[in-house]
């Protein structure tokens, strides 16, 4: 098995895995006593899951080495503890799927795309802000609606200051929430762009071809008229005038 054959074929697997490591994550985050431990088990579990697909996919790379320090962000992810929050980004996979599935329709729902990957974003920022900033006592992120709002106007660059991480792991996430609601931004810009050039573009094609179809029309019009004109005989010219001095010349000469 190539490596695009197994990515092809683990794609939508991790992304359910995903699905429920979030759910997972939300859980332990948000409840307390043993359905957190349970949750706290079962993203163990899945957390092997990803170990394995990260394992199979270097070991099926054509050029290990190249692989490897291309993707440097994934061992880390699945090495360090402190990371693993992070994996919750690969649930953007998702709104790539369904991107690339509905092609140039999405781009034409661009409110439904923002929606969906801002909404994603904050509430992975949020929950992630609240696991690393809930246990300190000097922070201002307290609770799960505090990390919602913080997420909120960092993702919209507002940046109000009235709530800010203080751990390190804290303004780890904050970072990478900034980035990637300026990537986000610069997606959607870039994909209405290319939707209203698509656009003019049609509208200019459509243009040229009614130019075209005109031009072709009127030269038949013109070929069918020449046509005629060749049929029409030649014309026989003026009559010859009568000459009437004729017979008044012979009268004179009878009288």
């Amino acid at each position: 098995m190539t490596l695009e054959r197994w990515e092809r074929a683990a794609e939508w697997p991790l992304i359910i895995i995903s699905v429920l490591f979030l759910a997972a994550y939300s859980v332990q985050v948000l409840a307390t006593g043993p359905m957190a431990e349970g949750a706290g088990q079962f993203m163990t579990i899945t957390w092997g899951l990803f170990l394995v697909d990260y394992a199979v996919s270097l070991w099926l790379a054509p050029r290990r080495r190249s692989w490897f320090f291309k993707h440097l962000h994934e061992l880390a992810i699945v090495v360090l503890p402190m990371l693993r929050p992070l994996r919750l980004l690969r649930l953007v996979t998702l709104i790539g799927v369904l991107h690339r599935v509905a092609g140039n329709a999405l781009r034409g729902r661009v409110i439904t795309y923002v929606i969906a990957a801002s909404g994603l974003l904050v509430y992975i920022g949020a929950l992630a802000m609240y696991d690393a900033e809930k246990a300190t006592p000097n922070s201002s992120i307290q609770s799960f609606t505090d990390a919602l709002w913080w997420a909120m106007v960092t993702i919209t660059t507002v940046g109000y200051g009235d709530l800010s991480p203080v751990t390190a792991t804290g303004r780890l996430i904050a970072v990478g929430l900034m980035i990637g609601g300026i990537a986000l931004l610069g997606v959607v810009t870039a994909t209405l762009a290319s939707w209203l050039v698509e656009k003019v573009s049609s509208q200019d094609t459509k243009s040229q071809a009614l130019t075209t179809e005109h031009l072709e029309l009127l030269r038949d019009e013109i070929s069918a008229l020449r046509l005629e004109l060749r049929e029409i005989p030649p014309s026989i010219g003026p009559a010859t005038p009568l000459n009437t001095e004729a017979p008044q010349k012979t009268e004179k000469i009878v009288h």
